[in-house]
């Protein structure tokens, strides 16, 4: 099991019942083959604060949502979508909730941080900047 650092207080996050319900799920499911993130995850669904059906806060990082966040170490802005692993696809932005930012992001608030630790053990800290619903992509007629 992973040694957690000492630290500031992970600020409190917020999710949908939709979500928190697909995303306990996915943590269950996820333990055999990818124990560490899903544990990671399963701990930010424990300390989450759960919007009671069909509400949404709309500042607060959520399942499908376009984040802007800094990587407070390197100061480079990202724009990312927060996906399920199936919907993942790094060429076009679009990050799963099981990879160790993704677990960070989810249920944040703008403007708040967090800190995370890296696949490869680095620890990193992010701030949440914008949350908005991703753009539309046009598609041509057929």
């Amino acid at each position: 099991m992973a040694k957690r650092t000492a630290g500031p207080a992970k600020p409190r996050i917020t999710l949908t019942a939709a979500d928190h319900e697909k995303l306990s799920a996915l943590a269950e499911a996820a333990l055999h083959t990818m124990p560490d993130v899903a544990r990671e995850l399963a701990e930010e669904l424990d300390r989450a604060h759960i919007l009671p059906g069909g509400k949404q806060r709309a500042d607060a990082v959520h399942m499908g949502c376009d984040v802007d966040f800094r990587d407070d170490t390197t100061g480079r802005v990202q724009t990312v979508t927060l996906v399920y692993p199936h919907e993942a696809d790094i060429a076009k932005g679009r990050i799963s909730v099981l990879t160790p930012i993704g677990t960070a992001l989810i249920g944040l608030p703008l403007g708040q941080s967090i800190g995370w630790m890296t696949r490869t053990g680095e620890s990193k800290r992010l701030t949440v900047l914008q949350v908005s619903r991703p753009k539309v992509e046009e598609r041509a007629p057929a």
